[in-house]
């Protein structure tokens, strides 16, 4: 457990990986009624690790999830189930999808599935604005898709939990039908119209200037898009032609994810009218260049 400011606790997860650095950032809120942020994995070992850190004196009264990622929502239900603590999230793992996504899902052309929580249920189910109170804390809900339909930003004072849509250590991971960029684009913009201090992530270390990350972020995208044209300009590409393409010097294990993104820039330019599908949206479906 690590004391990050008065009234803010961590606990990481041990399930470091490529995709989660060091490990899933599990947060305590409050002195006497703690609001516990992404409970995380399955792993009994962090559950215990979780309880610990409740002072003596006091109680768990909230889980709130970000979004239902295996590494962060499996662990609500046992922890609830120990604490009677109700869990609090915008909905199963198919809430808020935008409708393209909604649609090329329900085909079945494009199962991203990068360790989706399938059976996850909240018992309280939050709305963008929605506010939460207790003696300790008042906590505001922030719908912002784009890693995950159903993510969530979580924000108190000057305070901001982004869970995976702000890190500190990578840029999210945007991989449809789960992710879309168009919305994580326009969360980026939501995210900036809210003055914060500082920014807890869903994973590595705490964001200490929240907008110079996300004009970093939005950046990045919008130089991963003017790639994706650039290559474009040559003739029509897949997805993973291009990601073969741009990503040089990526590590192996991380090129599948890499794929994913381009994907997902592919179907936001085919959205916006300047690029098209080679016939019918798919995963592996070449792409051109629409005239301006």
């Amino acid at each position: 457990m690590e004391q990050l400011e008065p009234g803010v606790r961590l606990v990481r997860a041990n399930n470091p990986s490529p995709m989660t650095y060091t490990g899933t950032n599990t947060y305590l809120l409050g002195t006497r009624h703690i609001a516990v942020i992404d409970p995380g994995p399955d792993d009994p070992a962090h559950l215990e690790a979780i309880l610990s850190a409740v002072p003596r004196g006091a109680r768990i009264s909230h889980i709130l999830v970000t979004h239902s990622h295996l590494d962060h929502s499996p662990l609500a239900r046992p922890l609830s189930d120990r604490t009677g603590a109700p869990v609090y999230a915008m909905g199963d793992s198919r809430t808020g999808r935008s409708p393209i996504m909604e649609e090329l899902a329900a085909r079945g052309l494009m199962r991203g599935g990068e360790g989706v929580d399938p059976d996850f249920r909240p018992d309280e189910v939050l709305r963008d604005g929605m506010v939460l109170d207790s003696p300790d804390w008042q906590i505001e809900a922030i719908h912002t898709p784009g890693h995950f339909g159903n993510h969530m930003s979580f924000a108190t004072q000057d305070i901001v939990f982004t869970g995976d849509h702000v890190m500190g250590w990578a840029s999210s991971l945007v991989s449809p039908p789960d992710g879309d960029l168009t919305q994580f684009m326009a969360s980026c913009a939501t995210l900036k119209e809210r003055p914060a201090r500082i920014f807890y992530a869903g994973h590595g270390e705490p964001i200490t200037d929240p907008n110079a990350r996300l004009d970093w972020l939005i950046a990045h995208r919008r130089s991963r898009e003017a790639q994706i044209v650039g290559a474009l300009r040559d003739g029509p590409a897949t997805a993973a032609q291009l990601t073969k393409a741009i990503y040089t010097e990526v590590d192996p294990r991380l090129l599948p994810a890499a794929e994913r993104n381009v994907l997902a820039h592919l179907i936001d330019l085919t959205q916006r009218g300047r690029a098209a599908p080679d016939g019918a949206l798919s995963a592996s479906a070449a792409f051109k260049l629409q005239k301006p």
